[in-house]
């Protein structure tokens, strides 16, 4: 099979680099516009079968206003400002703008009976008036707030103490800061991955090359996602991912490809042969990887929100994209080269690049140390990792809202000053919605008010109304701030309370109580897909059912050391970071499909030498420490080489952002170092023989499906003195 590709890949090179660049020039075309078709609300977070969502559907039809929407004007005065007061003239102003928009069906101020001393701050000096709207697409979304700012820059009674805030400028400005951060972030990754390609790989064509990789993944893969976009809801975070992903997996791949293909030139110089036992070695080696990071990636359409999904498919598609390139356009491109691979680079590392004895090294010493004490290294790498994840034991979390954003942005401002200056958290209850077919008994509706206001943490209960014929809603205002624990405690006891009719929930509140039990529901099946198709994968890569199952215990002990360092950073305030009510809730899961992921890549390149090492008739440890020699360096680059861009996310000014990408490089770099360096050897060092061993049937189904042979249709070559390996 990859005999096959290699020889046609060299044959027909040219007529394949001219249809990838037409693909690529059609996929950049195509995919320059999926940013305008992406979305960003707050309901891609939900499960879209949820009580919640039923709730808000509701009371949207009956008042025709989403509660996932609004706007709120903070407005600052003069003169401090008093419940049945006359509202100052800002306030008059503020009232009158958003009655004047179009997507706005209600104003409350505090004037309103339903609005209060609730809206008005605990020194008197502010107020808040607030518009419901109606359902907005996000491009709506977007020219309702730059029109609602330019309004009040243009207004002198608002300009200069009046900012916007608010669930529907929250969303709007949350894709604007994303998109900031991870332009920012490319700016900023881009020369320093090139700088450490450079110092990896020996030379400036050879390090140009990963990146070009990386470019053409993501080209493809906005395309892919431009496809997507025609048939389902794909979030913006899809190309935070997306970006650090891309480059990240174009250069594992374009440096496992690359280093393989400079040990061929050395043994049997440019041409055909070089590259055919590139792709039948390295290629089959990249296939397996990007099978299991995608497989990873793929558990996530297990969630139903639309957040996970659109993560877990913009996953899928840039590792594929990655390795199409790598499969496809790479070979080709390094038949084209040959030597001149090498080309712009310093003399005395042309000379010396990348030589070295399989024998010989750090890597190999390393191993031989580890495996004369399996036993106590297993057991100190084990303690380690576990040390690390022990933080785990106290995580807490929280949603997405409005707080998430920097205070220079208006709806943070507008989100920080809500929590700190007012008393009541009236601009986002708790709502409840009761079903009815008859008219109501007010008398039980009235006794399930007096027991919602005795539950702690419940600040005060509005009188029921109806909605429509069949449903009513009352509206609970919180003490503490929605996401905060006292808030979750007090929804979780008010949804306990027997009510007197059927009841559902929504507000801010009850919505992520709904998301993290949607969550957790979906953990079991998530985890189910991946650890089988892991299982499989790994398998059918190696002939062994125990290589996969010591895969899945390391790659746990990895992961939870990656969420107890997220722990210790963003929820107990490290390093920096501001302490956090807890960690957002779908960043575990992110980073778990990331990192088990990308662990499982990392074992399937070191798997590929061993198992190599060992068809050449070495023993077991000697094929351990010769394969650890062998890619030990391509490893360790390619973690720190991942790290660059996926890390560059922790710059972003959003949390949920920065724990996504620390998570990922921190998972990364523990696997690539205490898990590859010391784990790894001791481990394969204690099971010896056994770390081969398969059950009859499962070893004559390997050999029936000819999983065995698609490496080599024949016996490898011996390994010779001298190959050429990477700098590590």
């Amino acid at each position: 099979m990859f005999s096959a590709l290699g020889s046609a890949l060299h044959r027909r090179r040219i007529a394949v680099l001219l249809l990838s660049l037409l693909v690529t020039a059609l996929a950049t075309v195509y995919g320059g516009t999926v940013s305008e078709k992406l979305s960003n609300g707050l309901s891609d977070y939900d499960d879209p079968g949820g009580s919640n969502v039923a709730a808000r559907e509701i009371i949207a039809k009956a008042t025709g206003s989403d509660p996932q929407q609004g706007h709120v004007l903070l407005v600052r005065t003069d003169e401090p400002v008093r419940a049945g007061t006359t509202p100052p003239e800002a306030v008059t102003a503020a009232r009158e703008l958003l009655r004047s928009r179009p997507e706005v069906v209600r104003v409350v101020d505090y004037t309103s009976p339903e609005g209060g001393a609730a809206l008005i701050s605990r020194d008197g000096r502010s107020t808040v008036v607030v518009g419901a709207v109606g359902s907005l697409t996000d491009q709506q979304s977007v020219r309702a707030v730059e029109e609602l700012q330019k309004a009040v820059e243009d207004d002198p009674a608002l300009r200069g103490h009046t900012w916007l805030g608010g669930a529907t400028p929250g969303h709007v400005q949350v894709a604007e800061v994303s998109d900031e951060d991870l332009t920012q972030a490319e700016l900023l990754a881009m020369p320093v991955i090139l700088l450490v390609l450079f110092l990896v790989f020996r030379g400036l064509v050879a390090a140009l090359i990963p990146l070009l990789g990386g470019i053409v993944s993501l080209l493809l893969t906005m395309a892919g996602l431009r496809v997507a976009t025609e048939f389902m809801n794909v979030s913006a975070g899809a190309m935070s991912l997306a970006f650090a992903l891309g480059l990240g997996l174009s250069i594992d791949f374009g440096l496992l490809i690359v280093s393989r293909y400079r040990e061929e030139l050395v043994e049997r110089g440019p041409g055909a042969e070089a590259v055919l036992r590139t792709v039948t070695t390295a290629g089959r080696t990249v296939l397996f990887s990007a099978l299991t990071v995608a497989a990873a990636l793929a558990a996530l359409a297990a969630f139903p929100q639309p957040y996970l999904r659109s993560m877990g498919l913009a996953g899928v598609i840039t590792v594929a994209s990655a390795a199409l390139f790598a499969l496809l356009g790479l070979p080709p491109l390094l038949a084209l080269l040959g030597r001149r691979i090498n080309s712009l680079a310093p003399r005395r590392w042309q000379r010396t690049a990348g030589v070295a004895r399989a024998t010989e090294g750090r890597w190999y010493r390393m191993a031989q140390s580890v495996m004369r004490r399996p036993a106590v290294f297993a057991l100190l790498a084990t303690t380690v990792l576990l040390v690390i994840a022990s933080p785990l034991l106290g995580v807490r979390f929280t949603g997405v809202d409005a707080t998430l954003l920097p205070q220079e942005t208006s709806a943070g401002r507008v989100a920080a000053v809500l929590d700190k200056e007012y008393d009541a958290r009236a601009t986002s209850p708790l709502q409840i919605v009761l079903e009815n077919d008859g008219s109501p008994d007010m008398s039980r509706l009235t006794d399930y008010t007096e027991r919602i206001s005795a539950v702690p943490g419940v600040e005060s209960v509005g009188t029921p109304f109806e909605l429509d014929g069949r449903h009513w809603e009352v509206d609970v205002v919180l003490t503490d701030n929605p996401l905060d624990e006292a808030a979750k405690d007090a929804v979780d006891a008010v949804q306990n309370l027997d009510a007197p009719y059927a009841a559902l929930y929504t507000g801010r509140t009850a919505d992520f109580l709904a998301q993290r039990q949607s969550i957790a529901e979906s953990v079991p099946v998530a985890g189910g897909i991946l650890v089988v198709v892991t299982l499989l994968l790994l398998f059918a890569f190696s002939g062994s059912v125990v290589l996969p199952l010591k895969a899945l215990v390391m790659n746990l002990l990895s992961t939870s050391a990656a969420f107890g360092f997220l722990v210790w950073v963003f929820q107990d305030g490290n390093l920096g970071f501001a302490a956090q009510p807890g960690l957002e809730v779908t960043t575990p899961v992110l980073v778990f499909a990331l990192a088990f992921g990308l662990s499982t890549d990392y074992n399937v390149f070191l798997l590929s030498r061993i198992k190599e090492a060992r068809s050449q008739g070495l023993d077991n440890r000697e094929a351990v420490a010769q394969g650890l020699s062998r890619t030990g360096g391509i490893v360790t680059s390619a973690a720190v080489l991942f790290c660059i861009p996926v890390g560059a996310l922790a710059m972003s000014r959003l949390v949920l952002i920065q724990e996504l990408g620390l998570g990922a490089a921190f998972a990364v770099l523990i696997d690539a170092t205490v898990v590859r360096a010391f784990l790894v050897p001791s481990l394969m060092a204690l099971l010896g023989t056994a770390n081969w061993w398969a059950p009859s049937p499962l070893r004559a189904l390997h050999r029936a499906l000819r999983l065995d042979r698609m490496e080599h249709d024949s016996a490898p070559a011996p390994v010779p003195d001298k190959v050429s390996a990477p700098v590590g």
